[in-house]
């Protein structure tokens, strides 16, 4: 099993029905939010980047994006930020993501994910911004009692970082009831892959797969699977892996004027643990141990996503479903970068 072609990673998304806009893409330097830099620019927008590179890099940045470096706590910097851009839209991926911390540091969270996205909230309503693309989480759902999850499902978060971006949710509910300021907000599964150029570089690496590649790479000795007695067939968690560049594209149908609202976005097939090993075994040809772990607290034993209403609303199409293409878009750039953006 071999890498696709490196045409088809870095080819464009057929291009949405929408207009060249003026967009400001907060957090555009990190993992996703790159990515949809990316796209963007492919699809003749003209894009400003407003990043802290507390966690993202530079060097992801698109060279035809705009960089701003600036922190959303610096509400002057933001505004001025929106202003300078002319921004007809935000795309805002600047959130702390890492589930574990957010139970440690709480504060962090809220803080961040949501006292700091307030100022980017009325920082649009002052500079007569009209709409904002906001990253949301599956982990808003908590633990839920059946699969596959639909939008409408209980939102019971079983962690910090799972509450602040339902509060965050709610915010925007209010700001567009008060304001009149447009929104969607994307609840992402598990965001995984890499386009030909840019892919995941994180900090503190806490995601399955680059986890798992980094033994091939000769970074680590083996992965842990965490709990082998669940109620599924192999025993480990299954969970919803959805490439990062259809995560994009979806981003640029959200652009439309007419696409307003809460979207899951997942594959729709879930993938165990065992099986994303094995996977990343016959995609690189090497070996990978194992060292099996107790269960973390709070792992859900399946979280698979239904996005029936983002392909019939926003006509969104996930074009890397596999998971063997998925993994092979993230070995072929993990292989090229090893190191990351370093």
């Amino acid at each position: 099993m071999g890498c696709p072609d490196i045409r088809e990673l870095s080819g464009p998304f057929p291009a949405p029905n929408v207009p060249p806009m003026n967009i400001l893409v907060a957090g555009g330097a990190g993992y996703i939010g790159s990515v949809f830099v990316e796209e963007a620019c492919e699809a003749g927008h003209t894009v400003t980047v407003f990043d802290s590179l507390i966690e993202g890099h530079r060097e992801a940045v698109d060279p035809r994006a705009t960089f701003i470096q600036g922190d959303l706590a610096d509400h002057a910097a933001t505004l001025a930020a929106l202003r300078a851009s002319k921004a007809e839209a935000v795309l805002h991926f600047a959130g702390f993501i890492m589930v574990g911390e957010s139970m440690q540091n709480p504060t962090k969270y809220f803080r961040n994910n949501v006292s700091n996205s307030i100022e980017l909230l009325d920082a649009c309503v002052q500079a007569g911004v009209k709409k904002m693309v906001f990253s949301s989480t599956a982990a808003v759902f908590g633990m839920p009692e059946r699969v596959p999850i639909e939008e409408d499902f209980p939102k019971l978060p079983v962690n910090a970082y799972g509450e602040s971006k339902l509060m965050f949710e709610a915010l925007l509910r209010w700001y567009k009831k008060i304001h009149g300021l447009d929104y969607v907000a994307f609840r992402y599964f598990n965001a995984a892959g890499a386009s030909a150029t840019r892919g995941e570089a994180h900090r503190i690496e806490t995601h399955l797969i680059p986890n798992v590649l980094k033994v091939p790479l000769g970074q680590k000795e083996n992965c842990a699977i965490f709990g082998t007695d669940y109620p599924t067939p192999d025993g480990t968690c299954i969970r919803d892996y959805i490439h990062v560049r259809d995560l994009a594209s979806a981003h640029l149908l959200a652009l439309k004027p007419e696409a307003s609202g809460h979207f899951n976005l997942g594959n729709g097939e879930g993938y165990s643990v065992r099986e994303v090993i094995e996977t990343c075994k016959a995609v690189t040809g090497k070996d990978i141990p194992v060292v099996e772990q107790p269960r973390r607290a709070g792992d859900p034993p399946r979280l698979i996503a239904s996005s029936a209403k983002a392909i019939n609303e926003l006509g969104w199409q996930p074009r890397f479903r596999a998971l063997a293409d998925i993994v092979s878009s993230a070995w072929q750039w993990h292989s090229a970068n090893p190191d990351g953006y370093q």
